[in-house]
């Protein structure tokens, strides 16, 4: 479920789960957390860039595999999903996301906690949390941080899909391809990273994260409380059950 390999001094992190849309479920979060901490404490390793293999980069939480848990083992999953995002912000390693085909619900989420995204133009972002019942669980305020508060506010109730141009406009993404060359353009700014001195590049991401980053981890408590609310009701009940029952 998640390819680990190098190229040079850049670790590739693949999310490799086709059948489930490379949806995320306890094991792949486990997964990714355990790559990321290896290839941030490789020297060899200058920059991380993480990936989704066909059809799309990721599509959130496996509703299929949550619609089966409890509620409080929903929301415990959703923490440690939202520990894994942060994570990312504190390696002391650039992580850059390429984003191809999809970036949907926690896998959107997930793109914008790294520290540089590069997306298709035809690559499909879409937070649908909101319509199917809740607020988004975790991440919010890597969001914000990108976007501000008006338009995270905006994106998380609207619930409408775009493309990747749409994103780059946004201030969702930080470099646009063309479509099918995401991981290209990704890999070559891994490059041009990677050839910079490595201890200014970590000193630099070190001196913005705490802005970056600032109350994240309260939001991300605040948001579950809200999700675990927000499952109570009918239309998340409904969705969970519907999801569960496949």
């Amino acid at each position: 479920m998640l390819d680990v390999s190098t190229q040079g001094r850049i670790g590739i992190v693949s999310l490799n789960r086709p059948q489930r849309r490379n949806a995320m479920d306890r094991d792949l979060v486990a997964a990714l957390v355990k790559a990321l901490r290896r290839l941030d404490e490789n020297p060899e390793i200058a920059v991380i860039v993480l990936t989704g293999e066909a059809p799309g980069f990721c599509a959130g939480s496996d509703l299929k595999f949550i619609g089966r848990l409890s509620l409080e083992d929903i929301c415990r999953f959703e923490a440690e999903t939202g520990d894994m995002a942060r994570l990312l912000g504190f390696l002391r390693k650039p992580v850059i996301a390429s984003v191809e085909g999809f970036a949907l619900g926690g896998g959107f989420i997930l793109a914008v906690s790294c520290d540089l995204v590069v997306s298709d133009d035809t690559a499909r972002w879409h937070l649908p949390e909101v319509p199917i019942g809740w607020l988004t669980p975790w991440g919010l305020g890597a969001l914000v941080s990108r976007v501000g508060a008006v338009a995270a506010r905006k994106l998380c109730f609207a619930g409408e899909a775009f493309d990747g141009r749409e994103a780059r406009r946004l201030g969702l993404v930080d470099h646009l391809a063309e479509a099918g060359h995401a991981r290209e353009v990704a890999m070559a700014l891994a490059q041009k990273l990677a050839s910079l001195p490595a201890e200014a590049v970590s000193a630099t991401k070190r001196f913005f994260m705490p802005d970056i980053s600032s109350m994240s981890e309260v939001l991300d408590v605040q948001a579950n409380e809200a999700f675990a609310g927000n499952c109570r009701h009918p239309v998340a009940r409904a969705t969970l059950e519907r999801f569960g029952s496949r």
